[in-house]
């Protein structure tokens, strides 16, 4: 004999069985109710009802005795055979019915109209964008089922047929986990959508925005933002707000800078609320159909400021050369791309990274010491093949920046620019740099620094663009670096400039080695001679006996200032053969220390 005894003191609600049946393991008894929950009662095993101690309605105690059961009374029949016949289809349930109804008309099939536009204007949707970035099934979406806040407005209906997500798909999935493995590739993602109310800041999406960036912070993972559309919404009613100021979303995106990587992508009209969380983002990715601004048509108008179509406000080529895009590409296809590439370098180390030909590295300066040519070559001589990606190419062009891999290691690298003013570092040339350093430093990247300039560039114009702090924002971020900078000289190594480039000077570096092709000196040498021989070479007569005069004091100069004589005097640490370069780098590298082991930059500057 085997007792049904009552878990907890409870009402019996059903009595689904009586004396002298018979039934079968896992039948439903009694239920019973307690605390607003019901509960069932099963049977142990088949049996057959001996006794029933309780009725419907019955209050109950724990432990007491409700049904008593007599075992092996009751033989199981026979299983019978299964076929793919015998399979009965399991009813879907009314509320999951519901639900997978809701989730289908979030998606990009439920509006087939406003995803023809868009096709047709040669963009992709903010899902597919998504859906091309993260791994395959990997993305998890956050608030998915928000609307716009417009209940007092327009219909439940209305507002999820026409507002699904709340115009922003968000959320957590993998980029490249084959490469860095589950953990390491998850990437919070956060794509405004262009189609639902022009991509405007709705009350609930800055809500889901909030929450990721604070799921970004907590767990130190980058973020994606994919920035079309407008700033906020004046259309929502259903907040009680005035003008919406107090959100948090903007300082929360701020805080982030500098604790995980931040990637901004552009594509279409990128104004206001949008455009000001994509400044935020360490790295800029845009399409050439970008419009980029902080005010858009409406707001200029508003302003007072005329009238104007939005293609004129901050296309792609002004943005470009203005600096505020990092990587100018084609089309949204290209920009995830890129952006894949981007993360990757703050992922960790790469294995079987391919090196070039070192020798080549031995033709990229010219032997004719005034002859200009492209030091990229040099950068693309000492990083892994095909491994380069060149920031803000558009603007700053005194010098050069790139992340990239040297053995399959991440780092950055700067070169001077001899083509744009001989090197000279001008205003915006000295912001890219520091900047760039600034970005390096707050995700550990070493930087490697290929020095060829005159030195700071100077006369009247440039002090009024206030050349003084430009040049000095150099030192200030290179005296508060964390990693470690490995200075080479290429040709030119004059003045404060190469002092700018090397970390605030030759002995600040890890390193500091320069090619034979070096030439140092207090300011650039032309010039050292016709300021300090000046009564000298007066007193002789204009014309070739002058200039023969200039001539012979130049080489002597350009003898006193060789790399060799800097070696021999340890202003630097050793002249090389160009093609042992990358070699030294690596033997740097292999004494950097971990980037994990670096605490968090308080932020990178913007600009």
């Amino acid at each position: 004999m085997e007792e049904i005894r009552a878990p907890m003191q409870s009402q019996v609600v059903q009595c689904l069985v009586r004396p002298g049946e018979s039934v079968r393991r896992d039948q439903v008894l009694l239920v019973l109710e307690a605390m607003k929950m019901e509960h069932e009662l099963r049977a142990p095993a088949d049996a057959t009802i001996a006794a029933c101690l309780a009725a419907e309605g019955d209050q109950v105690e724990t432990g007491q005795v409700l049904i008593r059961l007599e075992q092996g009374r009751l033989a199981p029949p026979p299983l019978p055979p299964v076929t793919q016949a015998a399979a009965v289809p399991v009813p879907a349930r009314a509320d999951l019915e519901r639900l997978l109804a809701r989730r289908a008309g979030t998606l990009d099939a439920a509006r087939p109209e406003a995803m023809a536009r868009r096709h047709a204007a040669g963009m992709r949707s903010a899902r597919e964008n998504v859906a091309d970035l993260c791994d395959e099934g990997s993305f998890i979406e956050y608030g998915a089922l928000a609307v716009a806040a417009q209940s007092r407005r327009r219909s439940e209906a209305e507002l999820i047929a026409q507002t699904p997500a709340d115009g922003m798909v968000t959320g957590i999935g993998s980029v490249d986990a084959c490469l860095w493995g589950e953990a390491a590739s998850r990437t919070v993602v956060m794509a405004y959508d262009a189609t639902v109310l022009a991509g405007t800041q709705g009350a609930r999406n800055h809500q889901k925005t909030d929450r990721l960036l604070g799921i970004a912070l907590s767990r130190r993972l980058p973020v994606v933002l994919f920035a079309e559309g407008g700033g906020g919404r004046p259309g929502d009613t259903d907040m009680p707000i005035v003008a919406g100021l107090h959100v948090p979303t903007f300082a929360a995106m701020a805080r982030l800078s500098g604790q995980v990587p931040l990637v901004g992508v552009a594509a279409g009209r990128c104004f206001a609320g949008n455009a000001a969380l994509l400044g935020c983002c360490d790295v800029i990715i845009a399409t050439a159909n970008s419009n980029i601004g902080l005010g858009g048509p409406a707001m200029i108008e508003g302003g007072g400021l005329g009238v104007f179509r939005p293609e004129e406000v901050g296309p792609s080529d002004v943005q470009s050369a203005s600096g505020v895009i990092d990587v100018l590409v084609a089309d949204e296809a290209a920009a995830v791309k890129v952006t894949r590439q981007y993360l990757g370098y703050f992922r960790g180390r790469l294995a079987g990274g391919q090196a070039p030909d070192a020798r080549m590295l031995r033709d990229v300066v010219p032997e004719n010491r005034v002859r200009s040519y492209d030091s990229r070559r040099a950068m693309e001589g000492l990083a892994d093949t095909g491994s380069l990606l060149m920031l803000r190419s558009g603007f700053g062009i005194g010098i050069h920046t790139a992340l990239g891999r040297i053995d399959g290691r991440p780092v950055g690298l700067m070169a001077s620019n001899p083509e744009h003013l001989g090197g000279a570092i001008d205003a915006p040339a000295a912001d890219k740099a520091a900047r760039f350093l600034q970005l390096c430093d707050a995700h550990g990247l070493p930087v490697v620094s290929l020095v060829d300039t005159p030195g700071f560039m100077v006369g009247p114009d440039s002090e009024a663009r206030a050349h003084v702090r430009h040049a000095s924002r150099l030192f200030v971020v290179a005296a508060a670096l964390r990693v470690p900078m490995f200075t080479v000289v290429l040709r030119k190594g004059y003045g404060l400039g190469a002092m700018g480039m090397a970390a605030g000077g030759f002995h600040a570096t890890s390193f500091t080695i320069a090619w034979p092709s070096a030439e140092f000196g207090a300011m650039g040498l032309e010039g050292a001679v016709r300021l300090g021989y000046r009564k000298e070479l007066e007193a002789l007569p204009e014309g070739p006996v002058r200039q023969a005069r200039f001539d012979a004091l130049l080489r002597q100069h350009v003898e006193g200032g060789s790399a060799e004589r800097m070696a021999a005097c340890l202003e630097i640490d050793a002249v090389i053969d160009p093609a042992e370069t990358r070699d030294w780098l690596l033997r740097g590298l292999q004494a950097c220390p971990d980037p994990s082991a670096l605490a968090s930059r308080r932020f990178v500057d913007p600009w």
